[in-house]
């Protein structure tokens, strides 16, 4: 396929050919959180595959962007949680730089969501607990280890992976000392509402500290131009 037969197959490719919802923000909550968990929840019964999956961006040590897929673990009043080895190329960018943005997109009802915001590890056990609570392929695949580093045959892996599928099923409690759960709380969340005659809607939460009480976040609401 060439560059130009490529670009034409792109623009035969439709976007939202689908009743899309509609979103009014004056309706909207004084927070995000209700708002994400409504709308994550509204896409899951509307057909989209894996609503908890998420893109993570991260800057390395020269500040270039760094993005992956991964999934979402909880949302509440502390911020959006995640998980990764701490030795992980995701692991050391936050540890240098423990900021981050978030992305979710659910096409199935033309929706996104974005946040930003600084990134902090929770406790070693509340980051066990969050491993020991997923599936035995989770914990054996965090048995393995070794994320992000240079692998120089598959069978190495498949040998290895065997080998936490035993350990996991053995002993499912097993500590994996570098899981880290951590928690994004965001300064910011953009909620974006598609419209098929691209009439947008985006609404951004902007997060204030209150002066009287700085344990207390005060949101601002403000509407975009698409």
């Amino acid at each position: 396929m060439t560059g130009m037969e490529f670009q034409d197959f792109l623009h035969t490719l439709r976007v939202w050919d689908v009743d899309l919802p509609h979103f009014d923000p004056p309706t909207a909550p004084d927070t995000p959180l209700p708002l994400f968990q409504e709308w994550l929840t509204h896409a899951a019964r509307a057909g989209q595959p894996e609503p908890h999956t998420m893109s993570l961006a991260t800057v390395d040590a020269e500040g270039r962007p760094d993005v992956r897929t991964l999934m979402l673990h909880d949302a509440d009043a502390t911020g959006w949680h995640f998980a990764s080895h701490s030795t992980s190329a995701k692991g050391r960018q936050l540890a240098a730089h423990p900021v981050a943005a978030l992305g979710f997109y659910w096409p199935a009802v033309g929706r996104q969501v974005r946040l930003r915001g600084p990134v902090t590890p929770a406790s070693p056990a509340a980051s066990q607990a969050d491993l020991h609570a997923r599936s035995t392929g989770a914990l054996a695949a965090a048995l393995v280890g070794r994320m992000s580093e240079v692998l120089d045959d598959y069978a190495e892996l498949a040998a290895a992976s065997a080998t936490a599928w035993e350990r996991a099923q053995a002993d499912p409690r097993l500590p994996v000392p570098t899981w880290t759960r951590y928690v994004l709380a965001p300064v910011e969340v953009e909620f974006f509402q598609g419209d098929v005659r691209r009439r947008h809607v985006r609404l951004r939460y902007r997060r204030e500290v209150d002066e009287t009480d700085e344990a207390t976040a005060i949101w601002s609401r403000e509407l975009l131009w698409p």
